[in-house]
């Protein structure tokens, strides 16, 4: 007869994925223990979530992957629950997860799948909000955190290279056109690949939310990896984020996606603040015209299926790309342009939002 172990158990629930996400319940440590005895298995599940759906999912689940295990006499499954305050995008505080030290207002940029143009977005986004804040007569300390890991290029696109320094144990972030940046990309050589597994990422995420010293910051912005992994996860259920915005691109392969990956900030609680459609058209500056290389309506589509608001439409500029591998973004080299005025008009919504 064959003998069950805690192992055992343990590698029969890697089977088994929270819902939404491809991360098993193992690797997420949401098995908070197994209790094994003469064959009498007892396992206990601690989640936090307001879906009621969720705990028999996962119970169900639970039970079917281990109902081929050899050597379980009875098995016993409980799912605790605790289910976190309803978010709140007017509440500095969030959903309640721990504050970072002197940060007021955190926004999450998201997307579906890679090549949409996120990073650079998200710094324009950056300055942009700095922009309307010193317009508005208000404070406008803005920061980047760089959550994309495996691919960082907030530093090059926001003209920063120098290493973080250190003071009273914390790291110091870069500072350029007054927004402040912290990024991986800052902490590793340029010829090192990043070969991390799930839980380094999270650690690297709580580390420069914990561990940076972000001074006064009225609005974070945290550009955030493509798709529903561990840095997207370590970020919604550990920080206080007020609010996330989707970019997408128009062709339905980047919105369908974008959809898609957008379901998971409902599922952990976090506000959902609109959808930007980036690349969206090229404009001819003299005629108006505009020619719609990658299609057409993207990105209102997606906004009308998730309920939320369309934040704008950004064009296809070369302006852009070129200000990314200078490290000035365009908001700031060229103001005047259609394009600056694009991303003025969403960081002005977003203020009204946040």
């Amino acid at each position: 007869m064959s003998i069950v172990t805690k192992e055992t158990i343990l590698e029969a629930l890697k089977q088994v994925n929270y819902p939404g996400f491809s991360r098993d319940i193992v690797s997420f440590g949401l098995v908070k223990s197994v209790r094994v005895e003469d064959g009498d298995v007892k396992i206990a599940i601690s989640i936090s979530t307001n879906n009621e759906a969720v705990p028999e999912q996962l119970r169900n689940e639970a039970e079917l992957a281990l109902k081929e295990v050899p050597g379980i006499k009875s098995l016993e499954i409980g799912v605790a629950v605790q289910a976190p305050p309803k978010a709140n995008s007017t509440n500095t505080q969030g959903t309640g997860r721990q504050k970072i030290d002197g940060v007021k207002k955190i926004i999450a940029v998201s997307s579906g799948k890679g090549g949409v143009g996120k990073s650079t977005f998200s710094t324009n986004l950056a300055m942009a909000l700095h922009h309307e804040l010193v317009e508005l007569g208000q404070s406008a300390n803005v920061g980047i955190m760089d959550c994309d890991v495996y691919g960082p290029s907030i530093p090059l696109m926001m003209g920063v290279s120098e290493r973080p320094s250190f003071a009273n144990d914390k790291i110091i972030p870069q500072e350029n056109f007054g927004i402040k940046v912290m990024s991986m990309g800052l902490l590793v050589d340029d010829s090192s690949p990043v070969i991390w597994r799930g839980p380094m990422v999270t650690n690297v995420i709580a580390q420069f939310a914990q561990n940076v010293d972000w001074g006064d910051i009225d609005i974070l912005v945290t550009d955030l990896p493509p798709g529903t992994g561990d840095a997207q996860l370590a970020l919604c259920q550990n920080m206080p984020v007020n609010g996330a915005v989707v970019v997408t691109t128009p062709q339905a392969a980047a919105s369908n996606v974008a959809r898609r990956g957008a379901m998971m900030f409902e599922k952990v609680n976090v506000p959902l603040l609109g959808v930007a459609e980036n690349m969206s058209y090229l404009l001819n500056e003299q005629t108006g015209e505009k020619q719609y290389i990658f299609g057409q309506g993207g990105g209102e589509s997606t906004a009308k299926a998730l309920e939320t608001e369309f934040l704008g439409a950004i064009p296809l500029d070369q302006e852009v790309r070129e200000g990314g591998d200078r490290g000035i973004p365009v908001v700031l080299s060229n103001p005047e342009s259609s394009t600056s005025k694009e991303f003025r008009k969403i960081a002005a919504k977003l203020l009204n939002l946040i």
